[in-house]
């Protein structure tokens, strides 16, 4: 087994994972906003409740092991590498869109963790739009340019 694959099935063996908040870089917005925390805050208890034990649950499996369904899904395309929890409540959707880092140690997260990026709410039905989904990524590409990464401490 070469060293590259080794490595990987040891950090995934070592569950639970952590979850982390992306906390915004003060060169990137001087208020250090947090926009997962942020969304999350902004939902109905339930909608709340349920989406913290989805990601609870997929930490403890940990990823990739975990299979949630529509609870947690791998996204696709020009979202590839991006992971979503996901709700329904009522006629709304709710997603929290998360990175994997495996190898979380290695850029001060304390060991393989769940970074939890932002929080999007649509109708059902509908879709986000591309400017939303580049909003996400330019989050992850901010939270992925600093090591240590930034995250709410």
């Amino acid at each position: 087994m070469s060293k590259k694959k080794r490595k990987r099935r040891e950090s995934v063996a070592k569950g639970p994972w952590l979850i982390h908040y992306f906390q915004r870089h003060r060169d990137d917005d001087q208020g250090r906003s947090v926009p997962a925390r942020d969304f999350l805050e902004g939902c109905p208890v339930e909608v709340r409740a349920h989406l913290r034990a989805v990601l609870t649950a997929v930490a403890e499996a940990p990823p990739p092991r975990f299979s949630g369904g529509l609870q947690w899904r791998a996204m696709h395309e020009d979202m590839k590498g991006y992971f979503e929890a996901r709700d329904r409540h009522g006629t709304w959707l709710y997603r929290v869109f998360c990175l994997l880092e495996r190898n979380g140690a290695e850029v001060g997260l304390g060991g393989p963790s769940i970074v939890l990026l932002a929080g999007m709410r649509k109708p059902n039905e509908s879709a986000f739009t591309k400017a939303d989904y580049a909003q996400v990524r330019s989050l992850g590409a901010e939270y992925m340019s600093r090591a240590p990464r930034s995250i709410l401490r």
